[in-house]
């Protein structure tokens, strides 16, 4: 379960199959086919780290991959948090996986460490949603196969508000038409939460780095100027006006809202275990700043090893199997993310729940991979707290953060 994102630190491409297969040229050959060529991976055996939660749509799918190919793959079940340390310590020395489940936010640590190849995913990667092509994107290039995407959402009890709010203020009056205690709940703590707060960010032009055209961003700050400075002013008048506030947190806010407290809570799909039998719509996030209110989309996906010895087996594997609309529809019923696929994907917004936060989703913004992310947590939420309760000017605390951003960036 996603709580707040504070710590984080971090189309497509050809593979030269000459190059990156294990075997002779008419192995390349026949791998080159895909998976209708069998024969090209008689033999073989591919190992794939997973986590519990997704294990047995993974080896489901698996299976499907031996039986065609005459492959052994070995699901190796690993906790999810030590996945990626693994990962990057064991690829260098020709050792790990050939083929990990993982986060796109990961990509930019990867990469740097070369220890990821880049997928060919050919046709393939127009059946997926843009935002999770996008975030797996980097330098041209696609390294992880998508699978679900993750993202915050307006949620609202629509017994407290019968409508969604067009606008910030609108929620705000919404809730206090109906007496609420809090009239919108957004997490914050002593540290701020600025991935939760981002979209309130976004909707005032102010968005973290510079995002190209293809969803991926360049190591260039883009939240400062007037538009930093004017979410600055924003977040100071809703400290003042006892809005927002550093002391409602996670807990506190999901314990509110699944207690009528509010008719408004901004979080992601991880709550909704906890608002069981609310009559509950997803909604768009009321822009603040006059500019679509973008939230983060987190894409989960699957990653081939640089140092595996079977790539082009491994690349089949993940492109030709996890990529399918059973597989992919397997692992959202087995994670409750909406997939990736659009043919899952339209499959699962049968839900009213899961197709609001498909629509707000596909309107969302990578979490940046790049490395210079890592320079932004420290000094983001910190500065937003200070902020919110009148202890720093807002636009000399913001331009302060900025700068020592920057720093952080460049040192």
């Amino acid at each position: 379960m996603r709580r707040s994102i504070l710590l984080a630190v971090a189309t497509t491409a050809t593979l030269a199959l000459a190059a990156c297969s294990s075997g002779g040229d008419a192995e390349t050959d026949a791998a080159a086919e895909g998976s209708d060529s069998p024969s090209a991976a008689a033999g073989a055996t591919l190992t794939v780290w997973t986590d519990e939660t997704r294990k047995a749509a993974v080896t489901e799918a698996a299976a499907a991959f031996e039986e065609a190919t005459d492959t052994t793959v070995e699901i190796v079940q690993k906790n999810y948090d030590d996945i990626r340390p693994d990962f990057l310590a064991q690829v260098p020395t020709g050792k790990g996986p050939d083929v990990t489940v993982g986060a796109h936010d990961w990509l930019g640590e990867l990469t740097t460490n070369g220890v990821v190849e880049p997928l060919e995913l050919g046709d393939k990667a127009a059946g997926f949603e843009p935002v999770s092509i996008q975030a797996f994107t980097q330098d041209g290039q696609v390294y992880g196969l998508p699978y679900a995407i993750e993202n915050i959402a307006l949620i609202r009890n629509a017994d407290l508000a019968d409508q969604a709010p067009a606008t910030w203020d609108d929620a705000v009056a919404a809730g206090e038409a109906a007496g609420a205690e809090y009239p919108v709940l957004l997490q914050t703590g002593a540290e701020g939460d600025p991935y939760t707060y981002y979209p309130l960010q976004t909707s005032f032009g102010a968005p973290v780095f510079t995002q190209n055209a293809d969803g991926s961003y360049e190591p260039e700050l883009a939240l400062g100027g007037d538009g930093g400075h004017a979410f600055a002013e924003w977040l100071a008048a809703q400290g003042e006006a006892g809005v927002l506030s550093p002391d409602v947190t996670y807990d506190i806010a999901v314990d509110a809202f699944k207690n009528g407290k509010s008719p408004f809570i901004v979080g992601g799909p991880w709550m909704l275990e906890q608002f069981e039998g609310m009559n509950l719509a997803i909604d768009p996030i009321p822009s603040a700043g006059g500019e679509p209110a973008r939230p983060f989309v987190g894409v989960q996906g699957f990653f081939v090893s640089a140092q595996s010895q079977n790539k082009l087996l491994a690349n089949d594997f993940v492109v030709n199997y996890l990529s399918t609309e059973e597989a992919q529809t397997a692992l959202f019923e087995a994670g409750g993310r909406p997939p990736a696929l659009t043919a899952a994907a339209e499959k699962a917004a049968s839900d009213p729940v899961v197709a609001g936060f498909q629509t707000v989703g596909a309107e969302a913004v990578p979490m940046p991979s790049i490395p210079e992310m890592g320079s932004v947590w420290a000094f983001w939420g910190v500065t937003e707290a200070a902020i919110l309760t009148g202890q720093q000017e807002p636009v000399a605390a913001w331009d302060k953060m900025v700068a020592d951003i920057q720093g952080a960036i460049d040192g």
